[in-house]
């Protein structure tokens, strides 16, 4: 009695694969490595996470903690949104911090903006359990929802890699170590 092979089930994507535009800005301030993912939804809000490649997602890296407080004088914890015109938002340029990560190992990280708009929030979550910023990045590990200016909102991605661009860059990182080791 033979079994008939059965029908593979159509791969349904993810509600970020489905509603969000994924980009990348790599090497962050010249850090090799350094990667942020921007997704950015059709009403043009973007939300800033973590590239795959990012040092902090490598197996190996703890995070000890997480601030977003920038300096003295600047918490990203402070910012206050409300109503239509989003009044009281931290303004932010593409270099702008928003977070720090430290790892266990001692390595520190800074997380930037990179792209202009105004903040409308933080994810307050990952300073509670940093370990979702590792496991779920694109969802609830998220970093920032940042707002661009309407005028900017299809200027934000000069300067972005598609998911396209990105991967043929990991891909020559990986070759170009496979290759001086």
């Amino acid at each position: 009695m033979a079994t008939e092979p059965e029908a593979a089930e159509p791969v349904v994507p993810s509600l970020v694969d489905r509603y969000f535009t994924r980009w990348y800005k790599a090497d962050v301030k010249g850090r090799p490595c350094e990667d942020h993912c921007i997704l950015q939804h059709s009403n043009r809000i973007c939300v800033i996470t973590l590239a795959g490649s990012h040092p902090v997602l490598q197996s190996g890296k703890t995070i000890k903690s997480i601030s977003y407080q920038i300096s003295t004088n600047c918490s990203r914890l402070q910012n206050k949104v409300s109503g239509k015109f989003k009044r009281g938002a931290q303004f932010l340029t593409e270099l702008a911090p928003l977070c720090k990560i430290y790892c266990s190992d001692g390595e520190e990280y800074t997380i930037s903006s990179c792209v202009r708009g105004r903040l409308m929030e933080v994810n307050e979550n990952i300073l509670h359990k940093p370990s979702i910023l590792q496991e779920k990045p694109s969802t609830e590990g998220y970093i920032a929802v940042v707002l661009p200016k309407f005028e900017e909102s299809k200027s934000i991605t000069e300067g972005l890699l598609t998911q396209k661009e990105y991967e043929e860059i990991v891909v020559k990182r990986i070759n170009a170590t496979t290759a001086t080791s």
